[in-house]
């Protein structure tokens, strides 16, 4: 039998990012009794690097934005595959989710007359984004971590769930590990809510840190759960790109967002090249229209810096591609130019973006108050995840939750930047609040000793082949390099196969993997137990990319660069067959209410 620690919770939170903090909270407010699980320290969350701020129509700079506004721009930028309930919740419910933020202590810059501050962002049609300089996510993450400390609930720090448990068809718990010791500790729970996050590890360039290796949706997957829209992957347009040792780190929006521009190897401001058809009549077409949009100016047109972030991205690939690139394959995103209209530019940059001045002072040595920054697309972020219910963020698996970017829904094809953190705070509460309500309602559920023993010796077993077997780090780095190459911001049918012949070879590797030492403090076994996540998360990604012979949002295929309305009737939903098989099915989306289609054709 296997050796582990019980521990019971009416409700577990996997994740404890800002989705999982706030699902927590809302769970223990219902009366639950809580676990809430860190794959690292309690407040190293990836929330932390959402920088830019929060979206939600306060209205507080522009009075003409409202939840219709933020609705209709959700719905433009995720190219309508967007789950449409998920959307109209989101926008109606983010200013009361920040509002409650801030009567937990959060601290937000202010207009002059004392209210949140709000600024420009790509695809938002008005200045939304509630923001604390460039450290939004840092004061979320702050605020919700207090607060959570003085409820009642248990936190798990520094710990892995390596599998979900079920009773029969229900949810019934997880099994998982202590990083630090090595042993096993086993939770039995009536609803388990997942908040993990994405899985940027996946791909060898990406903002995202080493926790986020896919381990939510692999778990969903093979619990028996659907997942959708996993084709769409982000590439942020702005990540550093020198040096090497920095490659990918974010670099967040409000650059462009308080007025910084793109430009090429010649110093030409590419980006008035590239504006689509259908946003020209909402973009500035000369710099000085721009500049004044970024100050709040509501005649002005928006600069087209903050286009959606694929096609900026896009942009940015066919500079470097025509040879038009900076020296270490990216281009520059200057805000020092701002020194041309205001006097106290470089106090105004460290003011608005203090963080953005350390990080490239201190990692790369520039000044960004004086010169340009080198910066490149770097994956950031996955639309696509575990298939939940709108109002309950429940999946199809009875009592397992998703909440966050482990959840899909509510941005289609493309999200709009500053919609994650309004998406954690709004689903992470309702999936807290449902979450209760059903383990209200459930008994203990029964844990199968087999089943628990079946899953640590799998888990153990890389010990077994001690100097037998390769090492999980390279199996992982070969398996990212081939997928920034084969499925990454451009792809073909060809590459694609490609990379699922690939993903199968790694697969045979990545099992016959061997770690030595023992289990406390191993970081070789840590990783042998992710890659298992990796590849699963990589094979649905390159599945899903496939069937979606268009392109839309996110996923651009070389070999079929146009839209085809055929493609936005549906969402591809990926789930695990009877016999282990990956299933691809094409899932038609519900028929929108009319008022909401009204909406859309207002606000167009």
């Amino acid at each position: 039998m296997a050796d582990y620690q019980r521990h019971e919770h009416d409700v577990l939170v996997i994740g404890a990012g800002g989705a999982g903090l706030r699902a927590a909270i809302e769970s223990a407010n219902s009366g639950a009794s809580v676990g809430l699980i860190c794959k690292s320290l309690l407040g190293k969350a990836h929330t932390v690097m959402a920088e830019g701020g929060i979206a939600a129509a306060l209205a507080n700079v522009d009075d003409r934005d409202n939840w219709k506004v933020h609705f209709a721009d959700t719905m433009r930028g995720g190219q309508y595959l967007n789950d449409w309930r998920m959307a109209e919740l989101h926008a109606k419910e983010a200013p009361d989710r920040v509002r409650e933020l801030e009567a937990m202590g959060a601290i937000f810059d202010r207009t002059d007359d004392g209210r949140i501050l709000q600024r420009n962002f790509g695809g938002h049609k008005y200045p939304r984004l509630a923001h604390v300089g460039d450290r939004t996510g840092l004061e979320i993450i702050r605020t919700l971590q207090d607060f959570t400390v003085h409820q009642p609930i248990d936190v798990h720090m520094e710990c892995t769930i390596v599998s979900l448990l079920k009773d029969g068809n229900r949810i019934a718990g997880a099994i998982g590990y202590d990083r630090e010791r090595g042993r096993f500790k086993l939770f039995a729970a009536k609803a388990v809510i997942l908040a993990t996050g994405g899985i940027g590890r996946a791909f060898s360039v990406t903002s995202n840190s080493w926790e986020y290796t896919g381990d939510g949706h692999a778990l969903a997957y093979n619990a028996g759960a659907s997942l959708q829209d996993m084709e769409f992957v982000q590439f942020h347009p702005t990540g550093m790109v020198w040096p090497p040792s920095v490659k990918g780190i974010l670099v967040t929006e409000g650059v462009r967002g308080e007025g910084g521009v793109l430009v090429n190897s010649e110093g030409r401001r590419f980006m008035f090249d590239q504006i689509p058809e259908n946003y020209r009549s909402s973009t500035a077409d000369n710099e000085e229209e721009g500049w004044r949009y970024t100050q709040g100016d509501k005649n002005s047109r928006r600069p087209p810096e903050l286009l959606t972030r694929d096609v900026v991205a896009r942009a940015i690939v066919r500079e470097v591609r025509e040879g038009m690139g900076s020296p270490h394959g990216g281009v520059f995103l200057d805000i020092s130019w701002i020194k041309t209209k205001l006097s106290n530019a470089e106090e105004h940059i460290k003011k608005k973006l203090p963080s953005m001045y350390h990080q490239f002072k201190q990692l790369a040595d520039i000044d960004i108050t004086k010169e340009p920054m080198e910066i490149g697309p770097t994956t950031h972020y996955v639309m696509g995840g575990v298939r939940v219910d709108g109002d309950t963020q429940m999946s199809s698996v009875p009592g397992l939750f998703a909440a966050g970017e482990v959840g899909a829904g509510l941005h289609g094809a493309n999200r709009l930047g500053g919609n994650s953190l309004s998406d954690l705070l709004v689903f992470g509460m309702r999936a807290g609040k449902y979450a209760a309500e059903f383990a209200g309602r459930q008994s203990s559920p029964r844990i199968d000793p087999q089943q628990v023993d079946t899953i640590v010796r799998a888990a153990l077993e890389p010990f077994e082949r001690q100097g037998g077997g390769e090492g999980p780090y390279h199996v992982q780095l070969d398996l990212q390099t081939m997928m920034q190459e084969l499925v990454g911001i451009v792809r073909r049918e060809d590459e694609m196969r490609r990379a699922l012949d690939s993903i199968k070879t790694l697969a045979e590797r990545a099992r016959k993997v061997s770690v030595s030492g023992n289990r406390e403090y191993n970081p070789g076994w840590h990783t042998a137990l992710d890659l298992q996540s990796l590849i699963t998360v990589s094979e649905i990604v390159a599945r899903a990319a496939l069937e979606r012979k268009e392109s839309r949002g996110g996923h651009f295929r070389d070999d079929f660069p146009e839209k085809d309305p055929a493609y936005g009737k549906f969402n591809i939903v990926i789930r695990r067959g009877t016999n282990g098989e990956m299933l691809v099915t094409r899932e038609p989306i519900p028929e929108m209410r009319e008022d909401l289609k009204r909406i859309i054709e207002e606000n167009k």
